[in-house]
């Protein structure tokens, strides 16, 4: 059996004792027949019987009739998901990764000099409709729309740094220098954003005169709306790619949060100009801090990735397996680590062999298996450690 247990620490320990696996999570105890599988392996490919536990299509319309059965045919289809990865060969798994990124170069191109010149052409349409309408709701949109372009630069100029790099003076590679761009460009869109916030606050406070509407500027409007409608094409476009780039998957935030920042922008304008006055600058205000809170989330979780945050779930599962399975050489697998550095995973396995393997044989199957993890996608760094038994404290691990 094979149990995987989670520490305090949340770090994954894995014990093979006999042909029939369970997986003890926080859910409680998962039986192999439960865990994915694929279309039919041969015994050697599943040597625990994962495919006994795959559901038929037909099996899982019929959980779906049942009362309440639509979550559990859920569960199941996700399982049989989740077999289908665990026995898939790691060269499928890098062939497939390898596949989808060069089906995916053009697009993501494509997605990130679109999004660079139509943010260079909207920064002058909300420029002039902020100008000429002096409306502190098209300010904030304008001012979004200039650092929109910084973020392109920002991103292109930080993709090209990171891949040129030198190995020898930054041996880990670039890729934790576009995490850093994006930590850096939210910072800058949060202190922009706070200054609109205190001057629409300041224009609230003083504000004296007589007037109940402002003015109602026809040119501005029509421009941000046309902003609006640039804006909503690209958050499509980069919605099923971005995934696949964390370039694409900034610029998408940053067309989204503009849907918002655009459309709110041009009501509130309008509004302060057939309503009340007011509604302007409570607009700006509203926009700002709806920026403000938006990248403060994204900013969050950059920093989780490099904070060194665990790899999903799902992914340990497969390191664990593929670990398992990897040797008949291998008796345990003691433990497993995947952690976030940047946008990859670092990946830490520690297995067991018996203590009288030849030093040569243990370094190979070791190399192998290592080299084998790290062609995965997603995995920057792999390090597998070779012990004889199982009772010694968890390695690398600091003790007070």
């Amino acid at each position: 059996m094979v149990t995987v247990e989670t520490t305090e620490d949340h770090t994954l320990s894995v014990r093979q004792m006999d042909a029939r696996p369970s997986i003890n999570t926080d859910e409680g105890t998962v039986d192999v027949k439960d865990v994915e599988g694929s279309p039919k392996a041969s015994e050697a490919n599943d040597p625990f019987g994962f495919n006994n536990g795959i559901k038929s299509e037909h099996e899982l319309d019929q959980m779906r009739r049942r009362k309440r059965g639509k979550k559990l045919a859920t569960y199941h289809r996700q399982q049989n998901n989740l077999i289908n990865a665990l026995l898939k060969p790691m060269e499928a798994h890098t062939e497939d990764a390898r596949a989808e990124e060069e089906a995916s170069a053009l697009p993501i191109k494509i997605a990130i000099w679109a999004s660079l010149i139509a943010n260079l052409s909207l920064c002058v349409l909300q420029l002039y409709a902020a100008i000429s309408s002096v409306s502190l709701s098209l300010l904030a949109t304008g001012i979004d729309s200039v650092f929109d372009i910084g973020s392109n630069v920002l991103l292109l100029w930080i993709h090209k740094k990171a891949s040129k790099m030198d190995a020898n003076k930054w041996p880990v590679g670039g890729a934790r220098l576009e995490t850093i761009g994006n930590i850096v460009y939210g910072f800058l869109m949060g202190s922009v954003n706070l200054v609109v916030v205190v001057e629409s606050v300041r224009t609230l406070v003083t504000h004296n005169g007589n007037d109940d509407t402002n003015d109602f500027h026809v040119p501005s409007l029509i421009a941000v709306g046309a902003a609006l409608g640039v804006k909503f094409g690209l958050f499509l476009y980069c919605t099923p790619l971005r995934k696949a780039s964390s370039q694409v998957e900034v610029l998408w935030e940053d067309h989204r949060n503009d849907l918002f920042i655009n459309g709110f922008g041009l009501l509130m304008s309008a509004g302060g100009s057939k309503l009340r006055w007011y509604l302007d600058p409570m607009g700006a205000i509203i926009i700002a801090a709806g920026v403000i809170i938006a990248w403060a989330r994204t900013i969050y979780k950059q920093f989780e990735l490099l904070a060194g945050k665990s790899a999903p779930h799902d992914f340990l599962q497969l390191i664990i397996y593929k670990a398992t399975t990897f040797s008949d050489d291998i008796e345990q697998v003691d433990t497993v680590r995947a952690y976030h550095s940047g946008p990859d995973y670092y990946v830490e396995i520690d297995v067991v062999m018996d203590a009288n393997t030849p030093l040569w044989k243990a370094h190979d199957l070791s190399q192998q298996l290592q080299d084998k993890i790290e062609v995965l996608p997603n995995v920057g760094r792999a390090f597998v450690h070779v012990d004889h038994e199982t009772t010694h404290a968890p390695e690398h691990r600091k003790h007070a």
